[in-house]
């Protein structure tokens, strides 16, 4: 289906008549590469996987202590639940160290797990009703106290059992050395390097929300839960029984990207559609500090007891759910917005991609490849501003593939035609490879051409899917989710427990949970302010509009 690297471009799905700004860009920055001037893009994965116990049960019992602190562990925390383990790697220039890291994150826990096990699905394991998902507590700090009544918040507002879904966020960055290259190859030197960075990123990101429903068709793995899941006993019209425990959808990319899953009708008013970096942080800044009737209602503060940060749109940024969001560390006198206001953008953080439960890490080399071709081909590629009739349909098509990804029927909308998956995903694929092309010219071999030539089946055969996959395999055995899935969990236990950890990493590993462990005890034993005050003059900082910084070393006007 491809050829080779400086090959002819094929596709099974005809050919594409790339963009003469999109392909002069490719073929600029693949010159400079051939010079040494590209450098590789930097990325970070976190995962999430729910502990069990030994019969697929949502486990009841603590964080284990010897992980260590999850306030302050910097690779081995929670989520929204206290079983909800959350693996945050290093950053990393080349995909298989990021994999070892978090791979050796895997055999850690497993030594401290004893008959648990990390559950490998996205959808959630066996449950009893919202209070069997435990409300993660991160000790009598102020900053734990905020982090446990933010989530008891997200408990009153959309209840727990959706926040004991999982999945795999990826973070990518370019070097600053080719932000300064393509501003050059732009003609674009009179904006300085930071404005000119966050504006590309924002760019990248309305690509990436125009077509993250390739990565959901591709990538989705979760068209099956465990009926528990829906406590209430009402079954939605899009699923069907499978046995007496499991419900499915026979044509579902992403139960946990539909409206089951993640999804608030609250937040879809906020209509952030990613023009520019002020429109999103004024849009975030308006939604924590407007009060949403609903969330009065419920009570911000019973007597001495907090039940939600406050009752406005959100509590804090992070309760914003999009399936990418634009990022920057921020310091630790700020909040995420006022971080992308003084210094713009740093990364972006995908959030659309769920645990493939046939991967023992629910993510592998090869979909990173892909990823990281797709936000390149989402940032080199024309990213015209969204107007306001598209930001009121940009989700349609992905939750078309949400929903019936798989369905042979179905058409999506591009530009006011309608077009088959194989059809419009064939000439992504197509204009990608020149990007897998410009990719691996920094690499050993061919690994995103690699990539896209293993993944490019699947738009024809959607048996191929992992979703397909998990279908598939429950109709042959007859299993149900939650058997499959136990049998899938147990098999990569065994495997982490009976293979070698990196020796050096193993002693870090035990140095961090006596590190964080001890930081935690400082932070406690140091709190001079009483929570209310520290929550009260969180927000008052959290309104502030904070000046741009001067340049970082290394940047240019």
């Amino acid at each position: 289906m491809f050829a080779g690297r400086d090959g002819a471009r094929l596709s099974t799905h005809g050919v594409t008549i790339l963009s003469e700004s999109f392909t002069s860009r490719v073929d600029r920055l693949k010159s400079l590469a051939d010079q040494g001037r590209v450098r590789r893009l930097r990325r970070g994965i976190e995962k999430e996987g729910l502990r069990v116990d030994g019969e697929g049960r949502i486990a009841a019992t603590p964080h284990p202590a010897a992980l260590g602190s999850k306030l302050t562990h910097p690779h081995i925390t929670t989520d929204y639940s206290e079983a909800l383990l959350e693996y945050i790697t290093p950053v990393y220039c080349r995909p298989v160290d990021a994999m070892g890291f978090l791979a050796d994150l895997h055999r850690f826990s497993y030594r401290h797990l004893d008959d648990e096990l990390i559950w490998p699905a996205s959808m959630p394991a066996r449950l009893d009703g919202n209070d069997s998902v435990p409300i993660a507590d991160y000790g009598r700090s102020n900053v734990g106290t905020m982090k446990h009544v933010y989530r008891k918040g997200l408990d009153l507002r959309y209840g727990r059992i959706m926040q004991s879904i999982a999945g795999v966020h990826y973070n990518v960055s370019l070097p600053d050395d080719l932000w300064q290259l393509l501003r050059e190859l732009e003609g674009d030197l009179d904006t300085p390097l930071r404005d000119y960075r966050s504006s590309r990123y924002f760019g990248l990101i309305r690509n990436f929300r125009r077509h993250s429903w390739l990565l959901l068709y591709l990538f989705g793995a979760s068209p099956a839960l465990d009926r528990s899941f829906l406590p209430s006993g009402e079954l939605p019209e899009k699923l069907q029984r499978h046995g007496e425990d499991t419900l499915v959808s026979r044509h579902a990319t992403s139960l946990r990207m539909s409206d089951l899953g993640y999804q608030n009708k609250v937040q879809e008013q906020l209509k952030i559609c990613f023009n520019s970096l002020s429109n999103y942080v004024n849009t975030l800044r308006h939604a924590i500090a407007t009060p949403w009737q609903d969330y009065q209602k419920l009570g911000v503060k019973e007597g001495d007891e907090w039940r939600q940060l406050n009752a406005n749109i959100l509590q804090i940024e992070n309760e914003y759910y999009s399936d990418i969001r634009p990022k920057r560390v921020a310091r630790h006198d700020e909040t995420p917005s006022q971080a992308l206001e003084a210094r713009g953008v740093e990364y972006i953080e995908v959030r659309c991609l769920d645990l493939n439960p046939f991967l023992p890490l629910g993510v592998d080399e090869p979909q990173i490849r892909f990823l990281d071709t797709f936000l390149m081909w989402c940032l080199l590629s024309e990213s015209p501003w969204i107007p306001d009739d598209e930001c009121d349909r940009l989700d349609d098509n992905r939750r078309l593939v949400v929903e019936r990804g798989r369905d042979p029927e179905l058409r999506l909308l591009q530009d006011g035609r309608h077009r088959s998956i194989a059809d419009w995903g064939g000439e992504i694929f197509t204009e990608m490879v020149a990007v897998a092309e410009l990719l691996d010219r920094l690499e050993e071999g061919e690994p995103h051409g690699e990539a896209l030539a293993a993944l490019s089946p699947r738009l024809d055969d959607p048996a191929l899917t992992p979703s397909a996959r998990l279908l598939a395999r429950l109709e042959s055995s007859g299993e149900s989710f939650v058997e499959a899935m136990l049998g899938l969990a147990r098999e990569q236990a065994q495997a982490f427990r009976d293979t070698p950890m990196d020796p050096s990493r193993e002693a870090l590993f035990d140095e961090l949970v006596a590190t964080s462990l001890a930081q935690q005890r400082d932070l406690e034993a140091g709190e001079t302010e009483g929570f209310d005050a520290f929550l009260s003059r969180y927000f008052e900082r959290a309104r502030e509009v904070r000046a741009v910084t001067p340049l970082q070393t290394g940047e240019t006007s």
